[in-house]
């Protein structure tokens, strides 16, 4: 059976090298980290896409820095997507290999094949804000697209979630234009497996439109897992990862998170002799 593997990578905040991010944290070492455990998985990924937050100020020399980064990952298909951290004009810039999906202007929203699916690229970066919108052109946009794309299981990808995750401080910041809009739209249309994001440096889930909604860790720093409506604004090194979208040829999407590291094992789930455990 043919399974199609998208890989996403989220919230990478790269500096220049050798600063740090928030005065604390490098966080090129963790993405580096990261990468080598994308290099080492069993499978190949057909493609990895990247929710946003790429850079941590949107300057070239953080740019620069990053696809230093990402060079290990080789000929490997690399989709990339603004967070509120970016800069569209110099993404653009940075990268001009990219432009065939990137555009020259506007908004950052493309659709492409990977394998058996169509990834769909939604941009919801609103300038100079830390907040996200979706307004009526990019949702035309996309209902346009998923009209083309109604005989392929699509994954729509976007940096602030479409939903309410109840960790106040970031709901603030979240996307607070076109969210109900979005979801009506996904439930228009069944082919959508995930609606897959960035933004919230946590793995959370909830149904949206007759789909699934997700987030991922980031591959350094994660914000702190507390649900009161005045919770601070903190982050945590807690263990990052990443997510393996995996599209099985005629079947159900599956989504596993995988932990960014180095670990013992495999191991057989027996004794040396070969006898099973008790």
């Amino acid at each position: 059976m043919t399974t199609t593997l998208l890989l996403q990578l989220s919230d990478l905040h790269i500096r220049e090298p050798g600063r740090l991010a928030y005065g604390r944290i490098n966080t090129a070492p963790y993405l580096q980290q990261a990468v080598h455990s994308i290099t080492r998985l069993p499978q190949r990924p057909d493609a990895v896409v990247i929710t946003g937050d790429l850079t941590d100020f949107g300057r070239a020399a953080e740019y620069d820095h990053l696809r230093a980064l990402l060079a290990p990952l080789g000929s490997m298909p690399i989709y990339l997507l603004p967070g509120n951290h970016d800069d569209r004009s110099q993404l653009r810039a940075s990268f001009p290999e990219h432009a065939h999906y990137l555009g020259h202007d506007g908004f950052v929203q493309y659709s492409v094949p990977v394998g058996e699916m169509q990834l769909i690229a939604l941009d919801t970066v609103v300038p100079g804000a830390s907040a996200g919108s979706l307004c009526t052109q990019r949702l035309a946009w996309l209902e346009a697209e998923l009209e083309r794309q109604s005989h392929r299981p699509v994954v729509i990808a976007m940096h602030h979630p479409p939903f309410q995750t109840l960790i106040g401080h970031m709901d603030k910041i979240g996307l607070l234009e076109g969210a109900q809009a979005l979801e009506a739209i996904v439930a228009r249309h069944p082919n959508v497996e995930r609606v897959i994001c960035g933004h919230l440096h946590r793995s959370i889930q909830v149904r949206f439109g007759g789909s699934i909604a997700s987030t991922v860790p980031a591959p350094a720093h994660q914000v702190s897992l507390d649900l009161s409506p005045q919770a601070p604004s903190t982050w945590m090194l807690e263990p990052p990862g990443f997510a393996i979208h995996a599209l099985p040829r005629g079947a159900r999407m599956v989504s596993h998170l995988a932990a960014s590291g180095s670990f013992e094992g495999p191991f057989p789930f027996h004794e040396p002799d070969g006898q099973l455990i008790d």
